[in-house]
């Protein structure tokens, strides 16, 4: 059971679902599996919560 973790900021219910459905599908045809064997983790992280260097994302510029 392959699992996909995405991390990124919020999405709508919409987006989760076409990024679920792109993933899955992508990686069934790469790894010979079916796509019901994909479990996709989408994690939403808020821009406060990231930092990229020695800043946080919330306050680049």
């Amino acid at each position: 059971m392959p699992v996909i973790t995405i991390d990124g900021p919020k999405l709508t219910k919409e987006q989760k679902e076409k990024l679920v459905k792109s993933f899955s599908e992508s990686a069934s045809e790469i790894m010979g599996l079916p796509v019901q064997a994909m479990v996709t983790i989408i994690r939403e992280v808020e821009s406060e919560n990231v930092g990229s260097g020695n800043v946080l994302l919330c306050n680049r510029e």
